[in-house]
């Protein structure tokens, strides 16, 4: 049990349920809340997928392409980062959202909602080193699967909650959230950066 709750803390702190609400305000702000719905139902049905892939076949992959762990992580947050960067420095949200509008609600809900917000590079690195296939037996592995679907479905929650609030704050709202948010986004990419570089010094 000691080890189902910590995995899942850990699990909990690098989806990040509550933090992926401003990415979801920026990327549907002006939309409707039928259209926002189904923006947070596809976003949280492709982090589930993407996951379970890394859970799977992660570690096999990126051994493979011989890919550090800590070069993974510092690409995932650089691009975080640049979209941080458009939610501080873009247009107006009412000139972004009549742009949005006319592309496609998976493109939104793909990037930036389910990636690399909900499924970031570090849930990624997460899922992988907690179903070390020379660590933990397939059971084990299946309870992570489940501890991260737990996860999402409180994401999924809060998020058709925020649909709710961006039909309160309007256009306007969603604006100053976006800056705001943004720079508490950049921060949170820069730290993640500074940790994918502390893992590549270390294997030096």
């Amino acid at each position: 049990m000691d080890r189902w709750l910590t995995e899942f803390v850990k699990l909990w702190v690098v989806i990040d349920p509550i933090g992926t609400l401003p990415v979801f305000l920026a990327v549907t702000a002006g939309m409707t809340a039928s259209a926002a719905r189904g923006v947070a139902l596809r976003g949280v049905l492709v982090a589930f997928l993407v996951l379970v892939f890394f859970i799977v076949g992660g570690q096999l992959l990126l051994t493979a392409m011989d890919i550090h762990l800590g070069s993974f992580e510092i690409a995932g947050n650089i691009v975080l980062f640049l979209f941080a960067l458009t939610m501080i420095f873009g247009k107006s949200k009412l000139e972004e959202d009549q742009k949005l509008l006319r592309g496609s609600d998976l493109e939104r809900a793909v990037y930036p909602l389910a990636i690399p917000s909900i499924a970031s590079p570090g849930a990624m690195l997460t899922v992988m080193t907690v179903t070390d296939n020379s660590r933990f037996s397939l059971e084990q592995q299946a309870e992570t699967v489940t501890q991260v679907l737990i996860i999402l479905a409180i994401t999924l929650v809060l998020l058709l909650s925020a649909s709710r609030i961006i039909a309160v704050i309007g256009n306007a709202g969603a604006s100053v959230i976006s800056r705001v948010m943004g720079l508490i986004l950049a921060s949170v990419a820069v730290d993640g950066i500074v940790k994918g570089v502390r893992l590549v010094v270390q294997s030096w």
